[in-house]
């Protein structure tokens, strides 16, 4: 049973989540084989049936969509997928929920169980919402496919579509979680924030669900975010550089770091090459536990324009 903190900590507006097992069978079927049917018409890139199936507001800005039918057709193309148990998320009301919180499944007093997930979309409008996920094991590793469904009458329209990678450098969510402890267990805490968030992206096929696995990820890593990782800036030379971002990302099979930077000029490729190549020596560094991490570091430089250089070097060679 969902426990009285839990109860007390649901929104006040009517937001209430059904698992498969408490659904009609009816609706249920019709979930997952109007998901099943969008993802054949997603396979062979029929992008004006999703349109045509999708809800107004989606339909009138489907750029997006297109976009993630086009890249992901030819890795999804002849695959069968395994569709995972529904939910339904009932939003009640008359005008758009700010943040609209679902609780599904049973929770405790500290929290989510293991077969409970939250939910939480912002700007939601009223209506019943279908969300299904379908696993489907590609050429590229396994990949999470999930739809957003509204019902419209009897039909059940296309309101949301994410193709997202389970695994990362051929490794799943449980493999960087224990590789965030192992560097936690060592002092590296920049390594471990690093892992942590790879983890919690993993685990969960879109970015608006938790679990009770990602939660607890978030519990355990929050406070050792680092202050000074990314820096803001970073000494290269006789020159001060100003960081825009660092993250991890997978690069084929190897884990890489991305490191952006502001650049006055990257037209010039060999200088922009060499540049790049002076941020990756300056950060690895500043911080020599990343050596442990990460097989190889990406250095964008970005000029004002938004024009980029980017440059790739095995860890092996930074020297």
């Amino acid at each position: 049973m969902v426990s009285l903190a839990a109860f007390l900590a649901r929104p006040l507006a009517a937001q209430t989540c059904l698992e498969a097992a408490d659904m009609d069978p009816a609706t249920r079927a019709a979930l997952i084989n109007t998901a099943q049917r969008y993802f054949t018409m997603a396979t062979q890139g029929d992008v004006a049936s999703l349109r045509q199936n999708a809800i107004p507001a989606l339909a009138g800005n489907f750029a997006g969509i297109e976009a993630a039918v086009v890249e992901n057709k030819p890795i999804l193309a002849g695959v069968t997928p395994a569709a995972r148990s529904p939910y339904l998320l009932k939003a009640e009301g008359t005008v758009p929920i700010e943040r609209a919180e679902f609780l599904c499944g049973v929770f405790a007093g500290n929290g989510q169980t293991a077969n409970s997930a939250v939910f939480i979309i912002p700007n939601l409008p009223p209506g019943d919402y279908g969300f299904v996920v379908l696993d489907a094991a590609t050429s590229k590793g396994a990949q999470t496919v999930s739809f957003v469904l509204q019902q419209d009458g009897a039909a059940w329209k296309l309101a949301g579509f994410y193709v997202k990678p389970s695994q990362a450098a051929g490794h799943d969510g449980a493999w960087f979680a224990t590789k965030a402890r192992d560097f936690k267990a060592k002092g590296q805490m920049r390594n471990a924030w690093l892992y942590s968030t790879e983890a919690r992206d993993l685990l969960v096929p879109v970015p608006f669900m938790s679990t009770q696995a990602t939660d607890r990820l978030y519990d355990e890593f929050h406070d050792l975010k680092p202050s000074d990782f990314p820096p803001s800036e970073l000494t290269v030379g006789q020159q001060t550089v100003k960081i825009i971002t660092a993250f991890l990302l997978p690069v084929e099979q190897q884990v890489a770091l991305i490191v952006r930077f502001e650049s006055a000029d990257v037209s010039k490729s060999d200088l922009a090459y060499q540049d790049n190549l002076a941020v990756i020596r300056a950060l690895v560094a500043k911080y020599p536990e990343l050596r442990d991490a990460f097989d190889a570091i990406v250095a964008r430089g970005v000029e004002p324009s938004g024009r980029d250089f980017g440059t790739l070097q095995a860890m092996k060679d930074v020297k």
